[in-house]
């Protein structure tokens, strides 16, 4: 069964992104590059975005699996769209899909 796990957001600047929520909220941050960096808690995490080439164009909710090839067949079975097929990424492998009401989402494996 998948669960979220994480919420990516674009924004505009990576740092201000981290002052701002360090500020308010106390999170800390790894760097995954000059336009990315995310929050390390191990629960719900959070990443930022800044590469308006990779950026989603609204909060994108990440849902893990065990089996990614196969939750890909079910999402699309099932009537998603795959918007961003299986792709690599520092931590693991993910892929973009859109639910019939036009939300995006990601589904991720580790690894």
């Amino acid at each position: 069964m998948g669960r979220l796990n994480y919420l990516e957001l674009p924004v505009a600047n990576t740092t201000r992104a981290k002052e701002f929520y360090g500020a308010a909220f106390g999170w800390s941050f790894a760097d995954y590059g000059p336009t990315y960096a995310a929050t390390t808690s191990g629960d719900t995490d959070i990443g930022f975005q800044a590469d308006p080439a990779e950026a989603s164009s609204a909060p994108l909710p990440v849902i893990a699996v065990s089996d990614l090839e196969a939750a890909l067949a079910a999402v699309a079975a099932a009537g998603g769209q795959v918007t961003r097929p299986i792709f690599a990424f520092p931590g693991g492998r993910r892929f973009h899909f859109t639910d019939p009401d036009g939300h995006e989402l990601a589904a991720v494996t580790a690894g």
